[in-house]
């Protein structure tokens, strides 16, 4: 446990932007299921999966070329319909 004042606020910290990170996470990836599926592969959620994606990797969720990476996957998929 933290002993110290900083510490304490560096714990406060990590769990509040963990809150974040999940948030964002779980958000990209229910997008991205409901991309895959037959359904769901509409241009409304690709654009919706790519300001996700985006997002994620602005915030530091996802590293820009993993984000990068994911993109290209679901435009290849989307044009594989």
């Amino acid at each position: 446990m933290a002993i110290t004042k900083s510490a304490k606020k560096a714990l406060r910290q990590s769990k509040r932007r963990k809150i974040f990170n999940d948030r964002r996470t779980r958000t990209m990836r229910d997008v991205i299921r409901l991309l895959r599926t037959p359904e769901g592969k509409t241009a409304e959620n690709l654009r919706l999966a790519y300001k996700a994606i985006d997002k994620a990797a602005k915030t530091g969720v996802l590293k820009k070329n993993t984000a990068s990476r994911k993109k290209s996957q679901l435009a290849r998929s989307m044009k594989n319909k």
